[in-house]
Parts: C-alpha cells; sequence; structure tokens
C-alpha cells in the first residue's frame, strides 16, 4: 500500500527536470499551430501546471539553500562556493 501512494504521489509531481522537458514540448506544440481551440486550451493549462510545478521545485531548492547558508556550524570558515 506505502509504496503504491508513493508511485501515485511521484506521477502525479514530476521532477523538477521531467516538467521542465514536458513544458518545452508543450510551447513548441502551442507554436508549432494546427490545433483546435479545444487542443490548445487543454495543452496551454498542462503548461500552467507545469510551469507550478517547476517554480515550487525552485522555491524549495531556494529555501533549502537559504538554510544551509544560515547554518551556524558553518562558522567563519570560508565560503565553499
Amino acid at each position: 500500500m506505502g509504496q503504491m501512494a508513493q508511485d501515485k504521489e511521484t506521477a502525479e509531481k514530476p521532477s523538477y527536470e521531467q516538467a521542465r522537458d514536458e513544458l518545452a514540448e508543450v510551447v513548441k506544440r502551442l507554436e508549432a499551430g494546427g490545433l483546435t481551440l479545444e487542443e490548445s486550451l487543454a495543452l496551454w493549462e498542462r503548461g500552467e501546471k507545469l510551469a507550478a510545478i517547476c517554480e515550487e521545485w525552485l522555491e524549495g531548492a531556494r529555501a533549502r539553500l537559504a538554510a544551509a547558508l544560515d547554518r551556524p556550524e558553518n562558522g567563519d570558515a570560508a565560503a565553499p562556493f
């Protein structure tokens, strides 16, 4: 049961790379034209969802980076970057 729920969750939220690649494909199809209004709207909505997923991943990464840089355990050591 646990693995199945995990698979479902993973299927619902693709990785950043998957979402970015699919979004690029959606844009390419929209730019190519030749779609019905219904198809265009469906693609546009999918693109909006994918863009939101990418934004969530990026916000999460920013938050983790900020938290890592704020840790006092780094002390006065030189920044690793």
